[in-house]
């Protein structure tokens, strides 16, 4: 017999920030399809629309909203409650990430990815959940990593503002608590988006085809990971998906893991 679970999102209004491209852009795209009227995010126009145009050719009858905004600031943030003054999901998924030695990450590199990782979240959140809470219903997530619990030692500064999300997320979690909305952090993994492939052949033959190449990749630089290869954004998607519908409604305060297995730990 043949089982199949049924999202349906239709009537729901989500906002996914950075989802010009990769796992924002699988998140986007999924959510759409499950029916959202979903809010392309990105820093410049040309590229929400060019995110947008494709999103559209995925799922052709998707409603799109393109906001170009840097919500990372109260200008881009004041910009985007004004195109979308209501949501009913909201993917904090943009981040920044790059590797530094620890000594030397500088008291305004770590300002940035404060800023940028964590405060732009909890700006959004601030602004979206008292209505979410008003009207009985919502859903709030944080794209956060397994770095968040391993800390890399070559970039701590983007462990630990992930770290910080996980925090985040359960205390927002409590702050609507038997409201009818639900708070979580989803814990990515190594992940298969843009540049990485270039990263992977860097390390491995490169006259490998792309699956040897990562499996390779994943055995000598990655071997924690049970999954052996690189995650696909969609796969995240998938999770984001299911944590937005309904089927999710017990699911809150949680930080609930694709990662391929790469954490060594029963629970976060």
């Amino acid at each position: 017999m043949t089982m199949t679970v049924n999202i349906d999102l239709t009537g729901r209004t989500a906002l996914v920030t950075g989802s010009t491209q990769g796992i924002g852009a699988a998140i986007a795209t999924k959510l759409a399809r499950a029916g959202a009227r979903v809010a392309v995010n990105g820093r410049t126009a040309g590229t929400v629309q060019q995110a947008a145009k494709t999103l559209r050719a995925d799922v052709p009858d998707a409603d799109v909203v393109e906001v170009a905004a840097d919500v990372t600031g109260d200008e881009g943030t004041a910009r985007t409650l004004e195109l979308l003054p209501t949501v009913d999901i909201l993917v904090n998924n943009l981040g920044i990430f790059g590797s530094r030695p620890a000594l030397e990450i500088t008291d305004e590199e770590w300002r940035r990815y404060f800023e940028v990782n964590v405060l732009a979240a909890v700006r959004l959140t601030r602004a979206y959940l008292p209505g979410m809470v008003e009207r009985g219903w919502g859903r709030v997530q944080y794209i956060a990593s397994d770095s968040a619990v391993a800390i890399p030692a070559e970039m701590i500064h983007y462990g630990v503002s992930k770290t910080a999300l996980l925090g985040v997320s359960r205390g927002f979690a409590k702050a609507a608590a038997g409201t009818g909305v639900t708070v979580n952090s989803v814990i990515a993994g190594p992940t298969h988006t843009g540049g990485v492939e270039d990263f992977v052949y860097e390390l491995v033959d490169k006259s490998l085809p792309w699956d040897e190449a990562q499996h390779e990749f994943m055995r000598l630089h990655r071997p924690q990971s049970l999954l052996q290869r690189l995650i696909e954004p969609e796969e995240i998607a998938n999770m984001v998906t299911y944590l937005a519908s309904p089927l999710a409604s017990a699911t809150t305060g949680a930080a609930l893991r694709v990662d391929g297995g790469y954490v060594d730990a029963i629970i976060p």
